[in-house]
């Protein structure tokens, strides 16, 4: 049964059901050369997976084995899991852990910052990562991937 047209819809969509592939957006991964740092890796950097927000639509399944295509080892993932919910990825965590892919979760509100200690606890992990050459990303909410290069 279809909702009355005059009824207002909310920036969330609500539905289970899947858009058709034209329709999905996709992932992308802007690669941050750690050069200037004097480290020879990348820094992979993308909104959220399987996000599902206003105009954005992605299948979380589909960004899941991208991002594993990539090679990608570990994840910093710096939603809270009220934002994952919000977003309709709540599974998102436990969906990296069965592919295999290390998730390093920090939660921080959109809009907010850590304190020092997470910050360094962050820099520490993500040098141990580098280090051993992980592939490695970031991403955190709904912040569009940064123009690189």
């Amino acid at each position: 049964m279809k909702p009355p047209s005059s009824m207002q819809t909310s920036e969330f969509d609500s539905s289970d059901e899947e858009p058709i592939e034209d329709e999905q957006t996709p992932i992308q991964i802007s690669w941050l050369p750690l050069s200037r740092v004097n480290c020879s890796q990348f820094l992979g950097l993308c909104a959220l997976p399987g996000c599902k927000f206003k105009d954005v639509r992605r299948n979380i399944q589909k960004d899941t084995e991208e991002l594993k295509s990539y090679g990608i080892q570990d994840i910093f993932v710096f939603c809270t899991r009220g934002e994952l919910s919000k977003y309709r990825v709540p599974n998102l965590l436990d969906l990296y852990h069965q592919y295999g892919i290390i998730t390093h979760h920090h939660p921080i509100p959109d809009g907010g910052t850590p304190d020092i200690t997470s910050c360094c606890e962050i820099m520490e992990e993500l040098e141990i990562c580098l280090k051993n050459n992980r592939k490695t990303l970031i991403h955190s909410c709904l912040s569009p991937p940064i123009p690189v290069g």
